[in-house]
């Protein structure tokens, strides 16, 4: 990168960020400023930010301080405190309560933040605000944010639409910057950096000139250059050194900036000091706050501050003291020494009302913990959780830890709001020394259950479940820490195949939820109940899952699949229903981007996007799928992916593109190596399988999949969601030649879908049952099945499927010679498959056409009148509409004509039509 100044830029730079602020004004856009400390980053930032205002940006900044006094959501607050009531006013509920607490406007009353429902406020405001004008998200030393407050930017970054720019400076060294590492925009290239570099000695003799009103002899000069390596902001300490040295005398002028700066403020006297110190102390010194901690009053205060205001160490803006460099606050801070410091936290301690700075100064007074700390930095703890900044709540539990506060209880908390705030592996690290320590009881089962939640999010689902079962015994008679228990090894259980414990545990779960009579949780069991026994075969508890709905408490927090709405929809989706599981899933989709839930988002894309495919929709399910990656993507990490990919593999299965379905597919295979769960890690073989049966390679689809769900005989759970590929290994088998494993599974379909009414089961079973007629000869009883299993696809909004079975049924009537009824099938089939988008069905649909040869002699001569002139129109090009409009009929009309024309003439579309009617045009011409 190029040079850039405090008064100035190169202008490659000058470039630079004029192209910023102008890829800004339309479209997401970064820049970080990086650089030494004192070398002029911030003067830039200054400078943009004024030129964004002149061409029409609202700058939304703030200016971060190295203070440990910071409260949780600060800067936050900063960047948004100063917007008008009306931009909030249109934010749900939710979210404008998450704000008023952010900017302390509201209490405790009412339901817990989530610090996801802040980040979804804040992308809401901006995007709200980008509709009015372009957006300037502006931070000064972003090396120092609060970590609740980088949470909200990080995840608002990645969701910025439209005209929005994000500029931020960086103490750090050339390539040394981390901000570029977590603050991530739509697009990669959008965000760009500008390494801001020393002056040389003539900017620097400049810069001096300007702002201290003297010049200084080039021997002066030089050395101040050597000694600062032209950091103007050292240049500038060394220039007023050399001014306020004795005259006449060789000046020694400091090494370091550091030891500058100490001597700066170590001539200052100890009553300007100690003013100084506050401010140094405090994340928000004001005039007030600075006033009573030194017991003055403010006009002695203000007397005080005009001195080193003169001096340039602070400037007031308003009732608020600002120094007017970070590295001065430091110094004045370090030049205090321990003892004096934390006498003025204490001081300042007293004066602050909020818990969470009192505790903070509490804490950075106390050489060692007390009980009066302890308590503080609990409530600060409890305070900053339910303000959404579980990441604060950790800090501050951590530091009573520290101090000598190590406790289980402390540990479990500590655990917990780490694992909220996003940081698992920390979360790790606390609990786990205190699991392997504690005595057996009711805390060792909470530390169990929070471990265990944190090794299932890594995939160790083996090693959870042995956590969760020791820890049941921990937790005997307690029945709330029980129900919380057994629901999480039920999951657990699940996802490593041990269905018959998962299914009795769930049970449980429900018995002692009951007992314990807390709607919320009860509502939770029982879904999760209904859904592990359905999604296994053993049916749809439709009066559980009522109950559970009614009982639903959205509040509470509990994994997706343990929530009611969740099931339901699955269960519509699982039963055919899925115009409604659509619906349901979008009003899903709303209240997850109203509370910021991303992993629910990714989720709900995933559903939407199988649901999509099935009620064929490609179009739509690709964008759902691609949204389902994105959001995995930024969630960050392989084992979010999993699942995203799966279905993107699935949908490039059905589209049609086989390099990107095995691509994606062997992706998962690959990062699904060492995971323990049974229902999950097949499905790339489900896609694989499919793939292989579109392009007609039956002995290569059964090789994809993992066959041992045949194992010992047993017979497979047939539920739709995971059980869609049946069909197609069916359709394999039979076509090698494994009829008795594909009679053992068109059974299983057949009688499930008999037994619990569903509808795909019967529809797919009387299709494979209709292969396996076929393969023993009896076409006759094959065809009669086929329109067996075309007359419950009626009931089914499953069009792929439909012409999958039209296929069958018109190959099996061809083999009874019944060419015009074959060919009429199987154009109905083609059509869907060109309409769906699956070129490798319709590459089959008209291969099976084109072997269905019916004598063209004679054809037009069956048309009627009426059907002689629609054919005629048709074939000249005229739509259904214009046909309609000169034939004084309906469009319906004409299309039932077409349709009859087609199966008489044993074509397949408009092309073939206009063929035939030339033909027949120069046969008689």
């Amino acid at each position: 990168m190029n040079a850039v100044s405090p008064a100035g830029s190169t202008s490659s730079d000058d470039g630079q960020v004029a192209g910023f602020l102008t890829a800004a004004a339309s479209r997401p856009a970064g820049l970080v400023i990086e650089g030494d400390a004192g070398i002029g980053k911030t003067t830039l930032w200054q400078q943009v930010l004024e030129s964004a205002r002149r061409q029409g940006f609202r700058v939304l900044a703030a200016r971060v301080g190295q203070t440990e006094s910071v409260m949780a959501f600060a800067a936050l607050a900063d960047l948004v405190g100063g917007l008008e009531p009306e931009c909030f006013a249109a934010l749900p509920a939710l979210q404008r309560l998450a704000l008023d607490r952010v900017l302390l406007r509201a209490g405790a009353d009412g339901p817990v933040t989530d610090q996801r429902v802040v980040a979804a406020a804040l992308v809401a405001i901006l995007h709200g605000l980008a509709e009015q004008s372009p957006v300037l998200i502006a931070v000064d030393d972003i090396q120092w944010l609060d970590s609740s407050s980088r949470v909200a930017l990080e995840f608002a970054a990645r969701r910025l639409r439209g005209p929005v720019g994000v500029l931020v400076t960086e103490r750090a060294a050339v390539g040394h910057g981390t901000t570029a590492r977590w603050l991530h925009l739509d697009r990669p290239a959008a965000l760009h950096r500008i390494t801001v570099r020393p002056l040389g000695i003539r900017r620097l003799h400049q810069v001096i000139s300007e702002r201290l009103g003297r010049t200084f002899a080039r021997p002066t000069m030089v050395r101040i250059a050597e000694i600062s390596g032209g950091n103007p902001f050292f240049a500038l300490e060394l220039a007023r050194a050399v001014v306020d040295g004795p005259a006449g005398t060789e000046k020694v002028l400091p090494d370091t900036l550091a030891d500058l700066v100490r001597r700066r403020i170590s001539r200052l006297d100890d009553d300007t000091r100690a003013v100084l110190l506050s401010a140094a102390c405090v994340a928000e010194p004001t005039v007030e706050l600075l006033a009573a901690a030194n017991e003055i009053g403010t006009e002695e205060l203000m007397s005080r501050l005009e001195r080193v205001e003169a001096d340039g160490i602070v400037t007031l803006e308003g009732n608020r003291v600002r120094f007017t460099h970070p590295l001065l606050a430091s110094g004045v801070y370090t030049v205090a020494g321990p003892t004096s410091r934390r006498a003025m936290h204490r001081t300042v301690s007293a004066l602050e009302p909020h818990p969470e700075l009192k505790a903070r100064h509490l804490a950075l007074a106390s050489a060692s913990g007390g009980e009066e700390l302890f308590a503080a930095l609990d409530q600060a703890a409890d305070t900053a959780r339910a303000r959404g900044a579980p990441a604060a709540a950790a800090e501050l539990v951590d530091l009573a830890i520290s101090l000598g506060g190590d406790t289980p209880w402390r540990r479990i908390r500590s655990a917990d709001n780490h694992f909220l705030a996003g940081d698992t592996v920390r979360a790790g690290e606390v609990i786990t020394p205190a699991v392997e320590t504690m005595e057996p009881g009711i805390l060792r089962a909470m530390a169990s259950m929070t471990l265990a939640t944190v090794q299932m999010y890594h995939d160790g689902h083996r090693a959870a479940v042995e956590l969760l079962r020791r820890a049941l015994d921990d937790a005997t008679g307690n029945i709330p820490v029980m129900v919380l228990l057994l629901l999480r090894l039920s999951f657990a259980q699940n996802s490593i195949g041990e269905f018959d414990d998962a299914r009795r545990h769930a049970r449980d779960a429900v018995k002692f939820a009951d007992e314990l009579g807390v709607p919320g949780l009860t509502s939770a069991a029982l879904a999760w109940s209904v859904q592990l026994n359905f999604q296994w075969g053993r049916g749809l508890d439709e009066a559980a899952l009522r109950r559970a709905l009614e009982l639903y408490d959205s509040s509470l927090d509990v994994p997706m699949i343990f929530r009611a709405p969740v099931v339901h929809a699955l269960a519509l989706s699982g039963t055919g229903r899925l115009e409604q599981a659509h619906r349901e899933f979008t009003a899903m989709r709303a209240v997850c981007v109203e509370r910021g839930a991303e992993s629910d988002l990714m989720a709900i894309a995933g559903f939407l996007a199988i649901n999509h495919i099935w009620r064929g929709d490609l179009a739509a399910a690709e964008r759902e799928a691609a949204e389902a990656v994105e959001r995995a993507e930024q969630l960050g990490g392989d084992e979010v992916l999993i699942i995203p990919m799966t279905v993107r593999a699935a949908l490039a299965a059905y589209a049609g593109r086989e390099a990107d379905a095995r691509a994606d597919a062997r992706w998962v295979q690959r990062a699904s190596r060492n995971r323990m769960s049974s229902q999950l890690a097949d499905w790339p073989g489900m896609t694989l399988c499919f793939l292989e049966v579109s392009l007609g390679r039956h002995r290569e689809a059964l090789e994809a999949l993992d066959m041992s769900f045949l194992a010992a005989g047993r017979v497979p759970a047939t539920e739709l969601m995971l059980s869609w590929h049946l069909p197609d290994v069916i359709e394999a088998m039979v076509g090698v030649g494994r009829l008795d494993e594909a009679d053992l599974l068109t059974t299983a379909l057949e009688s499930n879908g008999a037994e619990h009414q569903r509808i795909w089961m019967k529809a797919v079973g009387a299709r494979c049952r209709a292969l396996l007629l076929a393969a023993g000869g009896d076409v006759t009883a094959a065809e009669q099945m086929a329109r067996q299993a075309l007359a419950e696809h009626e009931r089914l909004p499953m069009p792929f499927e439909r012409a999958r079975t039209e296929l069958v049924l018109g190959q099996l009537q061809r083999r009874l010679r019944q060419k015009h009824t074959a060919a009429a099938t199987l154009t109905e089939s083609l059509r869907t498959f060109e309409r769906l988008g699956t070129p490798l069905w319709t590459h089959r649909a008209r291969a099976e056409l084109s072997r269905t040869v019916v004598a063209p002699a004679g054809d037009l001569g069956e048309l009627t009148p009426s059907q002689r002139q629609v054919a005629e129109m048709a074939a000249s090009g005229a739509t259904n509409k214009d046909i309609a409009a000169a034939m004084f009929i309906s469009i319906k009309t004409v299309e039932h004509n077409l349709t009859r024309i087609y199966r008489k003439l044993g074509i397949g579309s408009r092309a073939e039509l206009g063929r035939r009617m030339d033909q027949d045009r120069s046969e008689f011409s």
